[in-house]
């Protein structure tokens, strides 16, 4: 089965930075797509960047600047490197994964497999 842990949250002035983690059990990592998607309370989750099994990364617009997502296929861990945080990114963040392919237009609507739970980042102004 299949479990996604986040890890890298945490408390952060303005203009810091943050990784966030996240490991897989291990069944499907080196086959999967693995994305990251946030979400502020009372509003819809919002994608924010995949990477392929190759480690071809993709971006929301928004994030594409300063946003940088990565994996670790040896450690079965994903990771989003966020510079230069912004009072905005205070939200949860969670890690997804896919076993096949997905279109752009599924990542954009949260069409993935699994989910882990989240991990809180807050960044104070």
């Amino acid at each position: 089965q299949v479990q996604l842990v986040e890890s890298g949250g945490g408390l952060v002035q303005a203009g810091g930075s943050l990784r966030l983690s996240c490991a897989d059990s291990g069944s499907i990592f080196s086959i999967a797509a693995m994305a990251w998607y946030r979400q502020a309370p009372g509003k819809q989750r919002e994608f924010v960047a995949y990477i392929t099994s190759g480690g071809n990364p993709n971006y929301a617009d928004s994030v594409k600047a300063r946003f940088t997502i990565s994996r670790d296929n040896a450690k079965n861990t994903v990771y989003l490197q966020i510079n230069s945080l912004k009072p905005e990114d205070t939200t949860v963040y969670y890690c997804a994964a896919n076993q096949y392919g997905r279109s752009w237009y599924e990542y954009l609507n949260n069409r993935m497999d699994y989910w882990g739970k989240g991990t809180l980042v807050t960044v104070s102004s």
